[in-house]
């Protein structure tokens, strides 16, 4: 009854055990020969031939006919074999079949035990290598249980997975049952045992989930240069365009927001601003803060830190609810914001808005000045002149115009 239990347990594995066909025979063959060689010392004259197929084996004894026996593992007297079959003689290899019996009940418990702790090591350590190479995909799973600390997500293949209550959108809520869309954030090995560890807040889901919902980023046709998060409250996805007929911003939010739509309902409604990258911290501020207008900008790259003043009415704009805008623009740019409060009236005392100049220069110009971040007078003449040509892709002439114009209003 053993030795049927001992088979029916390798076709047990055989059956619900990922496991290739060579590392089982290896185990197989490994957990007996340990057990022969507790029972006689040595395994090495020991043939063992096992059907995977049909959940059998066998075992054969190799021992040499002498006249002395010195070993008896290895050894068998020219006296006792031909006991057995007269027609052997000395220095004759003799073969006889172990049963499975003679391993006694104790040692076809070991054997059970022992194939079943290889067999569960096998599998910490195939999941380990299999989600080891998958961080930073995302992964479908069905919610299996919920706790007050951890979600326990199951794969398709039954795997446990694990979802923090530090890695869930606070607007998250999940019952058994629910289907969770997540991003693989960490595989480790604890006391012997893989943790896979998910995650929706990380900048990463949000990453992954605009390449699923984006043709032209997964074709690499536009690049995520940069995401910054507050999970279920708002992010600023920073992308770039390497071909220049590829509007990135348009093709991320899709026509009507038809691509990024889902990706918000996804992220509980989690506020996302798409705009487009650039080298240049000021047009990156100032693209991070919109539609917030900037009366006036000073970047101190020593101490990494950029002093910004803005008119009343755009102040709220740009800190955002809870500071969130301003937090996550600190973090888009890698510089310290600092915001300042200027009045109207500060304004037409201390410098003049460029509106006010349409009589002497083109609006087309001055809106040029106003994209790249400049609203007044002083704002300009602060910012060199080659400086200005660049940024704001104006002609050297129509520049020095300018300049002359803005600067002649403070002479007077």
């Amino acid at each position: 009854m053993e030795g049927l239990n001992l088979i029916s347990t390798f076709a047990e594995f055989k059956e619900l055990k990922n496991i290739d066909r060579p590392t089982m025979m290896s185990v197989l063959d490994d957990i007996f020969r340990a057990q022969l060689a507790r029972m006689y010392g040595d395994a090495d004259n020991f043939d063992i031939i096992i059907n995977i197929d049909k959940g059998d084996f066998e075992i054969w004894r190799n021992r040499t006919v002498v006249e002395t026996v010195e070993d008896p593992n290895k050894e068998i007297s020219l006296e006792e074999v031909q006991k057995i079959d007269s027609s052997y003689e000395i220095g004759e290899d003799y073969t006889e079949e172990v049963s499975l019996a003679s391993f006694g009940r104790r040692g076809i418990l070991n054997l059970r035990q022992n194939l079943a702790s290889r067999i569960m090591d096998l599998e910490k350590a195939n999941l380990y290598n299999k989600y080891r190479n998958k961080i930073g995909e995302i992964i479908v799973g069905e919610v299996y249980q919920s706790w007050k600390k951890e979600v326990l997500v199951m794969d398709e293949d039954g795997n446990e997975l694990v979802l923090p209550k530090t890695e869930q959108i606070p607007a998250d809520f999940f019952r058994k049952g629910d289907t969770v869309k997540a991003v693989i954030l960490s595989v480790e090995m604890k006391n012997n045992n893989p943790i896979i560890t998910l995650s929706r807040t990380s900048s990463l889901f949000l990453e992954k989930l605009f390449e699923q919902e984006v043709p032209e980023i997964f074709d690499g046709l536009i690049t995520i240069k940069k995401v910054v998060r507050m999970p279920g409250e708002r992010a600023k996805v920073a992308v770039e365009s390497y071909d220049e007929r590829i509007d990135p911003v348009g093709a991320c939010v899709g026509v009507k927001g038809s691509r990024i739509h889902g990706i918000v309902r996804e992220l509980r409604n989690e506020n996302i601003d798409v705009i487009n990258w650039t080298s240049n911290i000021q047009l990156l501020v100032q693209r991070a803060l919109a539609p917030a207008k900037i009366s006036s900008m000073k970047i101190d790259e020593q101490n990494k830190s950029i002093h910004i003043d803005l008119q009343s009415d755009e102040l709220p704009q740009a800190i955002g609810r809870n500071g969130n805008n301003i937090h996550l623009a600190e973090d888009l740019s890698g510089y310290k914001i600092d915001v300042y409060r200027m009045d109207s009236d500060a304004v037409e005392e201390e410098d003049v808005l460029l509106d006010s100049f349409t009589d002497e220069i083109d609006q087309w110009i001055i809106d040029a000045l106003k994209g790249i971040g400049c609203d007044t007078a002083k704002s300009v003449l602060a910012i060199p002149a080659d400086e200005l040509m660049h940024r704001a892709d104006l002609e050297e002439e129509t520049v020095s115009e300018v300049l002359r114009i803005l600067a002649s209003e403070f002479e007077n």
